[in-house]
């Protein structure tokens, strides 16, 4: 470990991968708390839709940024990146080995490459304006002003965000990024990366994580965000999907597919984006197990992090 740099294991992947069960398994063999890396773990009372840890999970180990934000409120990456630092910063000085765990790829590229994100006031009327446009159109504009990106344009809202910042600021998301870097990182990180090759194992998981979430109330919990969150808590996969049946649009069981057809949407591009940010992974195949696990050689270049 380099001098004066705090010790950082990460564990990403995409969604029903198994990252939680592993942070927690590693953070009960190496004396480890954890700090969440999702965009909508994040916010308070969506617990279904989120995938939250269980109550069990949670007093299992201690965690960090789950359930802090007011989801009728807009929060952004500016704001989720000082609380990790402090809150990894406080793990350490504990004497524990902070562990981040998640899925939003822009949450953990922020943390571990120590980038700095000004808040940015928009004007309203262009965010509403950007908002009404097909996904095309804005994806179209963002190539022409940034052609270096490195967005998706399934990323719709982020895309968003990008041409946010150059209407408000004349300053592209490359450029911020670019700015951001100017302080070095202060943690030495070791990552693990859970690269599901085999997709309809992914799928599958997938599947039955939404018929659980529906088996234990996400039609009820759906019902009672969809009016008081803010625009982005409200693109939880599971709330958007659906809304057209709660408008009458469609049938349950048609939500229902459209919920799991996007959420392997969501996954794929979640494993698009983590391939492409990540420097050095080391990668762990899941496989067809039901549960991840590491064996003593992996957990031994694991505890080298706290030496």
């Amino acid at each position: 470990m380099e001098d004066n740099k705090i010790p950082l294991l990460v564990v990403a992947g995409p969604t029903a991968s198994g990252k939680t069960a592993l942070a927690i398994q590693l953070a009960k063999k190496l004396d480890g708390e954890i700090v969440s890396a999702d965009s909508m773990q994040i916010y308070w009372g969506m617990e279904i839709a989120t995938a939250k840890p269980t109550l069990g999970e949670l007093a299992a180990v201690p965690h960090h940024l789950i359930g802090t934000a007011d989801p009728a409120r807009r929060f952004s990456v500016a704001q989720y990146a000082p609380l990790a630092h402090a809150a990894i910063q406080g793990i350490h000085q504990r004497g524990h080995l902070p562990i981040l765990c998640g899925g939003t790829g822009l949450y953990i590229q922020a943390v571990t490459e120590n980038l700095c994100y000004a808040e940015v006031a928009v004007d309203e009327n262009i965010r509403e304006e950007l908002r009404r446009r097909n996904s095309e159109s804005l994806y179209d504009e963002l190539k022409r002003v940034d052609p270096g990106s490195g967005l998706h344009p399934a990323d719709r809202k982020r895309v968003v965000r990008a041409l946010e910042l150059y209407h408000a600021t004349g300053m592209t998301i490359s450029e911020q990024n670019e700015r951001s870097r100017k302080q070095p990182s202060p943690y030495t990180s070791r990552m693990i990366f859970l690269n599901v090759r085999n997709r309809q194992y992914l799928y599958d998981r997938i599947d039955r994580r939404a018929d659980h979430m529906l088996a234990n109330g996400l039609l009820e919990e759906a019902a009672q965000w969809r009016k008081t969150a803010t625009a982005t808590a409200a693109q939880a996969i599971g709330y958007k999907e659906l809304e057209p049946y709660f408008l009458g649009l469609c049938a349950l069981d048609e939500a229902i597919a459209r919920l799991k057809r996007e959420t392997r949407r969501y996954a794929k591009r979640q494993l698009s984006w983590l391939r492409r940010a990540a420097l050095e992974w080391n990668e762990r195949e899941p496989g067809s197990c039901t549960e991840l696990t590491i064996d003593n050689e992996q957990l031994t270049i694991l505890e080298e992090l706290r030496s």
